[in-house]
């Protein structure tokens, strides 16, 4: 059985190039939110086994997103997929326990290996 993961971005680029990078493999998105508050509403619904989350969008921003969850799902696992540059979000994923982070633009492998590592 393949396994869920929940994109959480407020990109439908994103949401298509997911899709498409998961053919073939042992995920398959089982939900795409556009906010925060979205997917906070949702995660308890989907119980994804995986969740990307982009940093940057309208309303709660990955971060406080990636809180909200770990603070009501302490199992949920979280790999922070972002343009930002690490040295530019390290502070805020201090003490937060995401699973990884995937800088874009992202290959394949890059997120795979990321989606599987978090599943480890």
């Amino acid at each position: 059985m393949k396994k869920k993961l929940m994109v959480v971005d407020d990109s439908r680029v994103l949401e298509m190039q997911m899709e498409k990078l998961l053919e073939g493999s042992d995920f398959q998105v089982a939900a795409h939110c556009k906010t925060g508050e979205e997917a906070i509403g949702l995660y308890g619904m989907v119980a994804p086994d995986v969740v990307t989350m982009d940093v940057i969008m309208p309303g709660l921003d990955g971060f406080e997103t990636a809180r909200a969850i770990l603070e009501e799902h302490a199992g949920a696992r979280i790999v922070v997929v972002t343009s930002l540059d690490s040295e530019d979000i390290g502070d805020e994923l201090d003490g937060l326990d995401v699973k990884g982070v995937v800088c874009k633009p992202f290959e394949r492998e890059t997120l795979l290996d990321a989606l599987e590592q978090a599943m480890a």
